[in-house]
């Protein structure tokens, strides 16, 4: 950009978060009642920030330095500085992290926490894959084969499909295999047409997990167990982080054409792209976001 224009980076960054600021100030928050959150790194491995979304505009609503619970307390201190209120919120999309938890629990008492099914099935998901790898330490059939098991059978191309078959053969009896079909066996819970019919199938599911006598396996169950109503809730609410993900993969894609931004520049792009603000209040020649 300070290529095109002419004009420095540091002028181009002033100007950006002036108008990003400006904008923020007239933002109102009355009527959020249902929100994701979930945390993303600004460069591998390290500074992280946690976004809040509101789920039925499609929009940040803020962004926190860091993955704690006290991200949770600074949300809610701008959430009531833009007339919204705490104990309006009633529905809230989270990964399982214990610092969510504990951020939600204190600080929005009214609020349902739903645990988001994807991050679900990505910890079942690394189940399966331990298992695969331990299996195949002295297996060589399954060597090649990883996203056999991770991926679900309609994204299977025929090659794979057919791989699959000959690996699921009964007289095999693959540890791997029958820990993908627990895995699709949670996939298919998410199906139930009641929440009683929900949480039938996922004690179904948590027996024959508990009873695999795949460590792994009956790790990841104990872990679904110690969250049961937040998962159970998703029957409820419906909710989950895929529009928060989908978020997340533009501010990923605009720091790799960026090469990494510096927390505050992160920020003020998250806003630009992700935060459907209103610049024509500030110049009547922009467009809202």
């Amino acid at each position: 950009m300070s290529d095109l224009t002419g004009v420095s980076d540091h002028k181009i960054w002033r100007v950006l978060d002036t108008y990003i600021e400006l904008a923020k100030i007239d933002e109102d928050y009355s009527n959020i009642s249902t929100i994701g959150m979930d945390e993303t790194s600004i460069a591998k491995g390290h500074d992280y920030i946690t976004l809040f979304v509101d789920l039925e505009e499609r929009k940040t609503l803020h962004i926190s330095a860091g993955k704690d619970h006290k991200t949770v307390v600074d949300f809610v201190e701008v959430l009531e500085a833009k007339q919204g209120d705490r104990n309006a919120i009633k529905q809230v999309s989270c990964d399982m992290s214990p610092a969510f938890i504990k951020g939600v629990k204190e600080n929005m008492p009214e609020a349902e926490i739903t645990f988001d099914k994807f991050h679900i099935i990505k910890l079942i998901n690394e189940a399966v894959d331990q298992v695969r790898r331990e299996e195949g330490s002295y297996t060589p059939i399954l060597k090649g084969n990883r996203y056999i098991f991770l991926k679900n059978e309609s994204n299977l191309t025929a090659k794979q499909k057919t791989i699959k078959e000959e690996l699921s053969m009964a007289k095999l009896n693959l540890k791997s295999i029958r820990a993908m079909q627990i895995r699709e066996a949670f996939q298919q819970v998410y199906v139930a047409e009641s929440t009683e019919q929900f949480e039938g199938l996922l004690n179904n599911w948590y027996y024959w997990a508990t009873h695999s006598q795949l460590a792994p396996i009956i790790k990841v169950a104990k872990t679904i167990k110690r969250h049961w109503d937040g998962i159970v809730s998703w029957k409820k609410s419906q909710i989950n982080n895929g529009i928060l993900e989908g978020l997340n993969s533009v501010l990923q894609a605009a720091k790799r054409k960026a090469r990494g931004y510096k927390m505050q520049h992160f920020k003020t792009i998250a806003y630009l792209l992700t935060g459907k603000l209103d610049f024509s209040k500030i110049n009547a020649n922009c467009l809202p976001t």
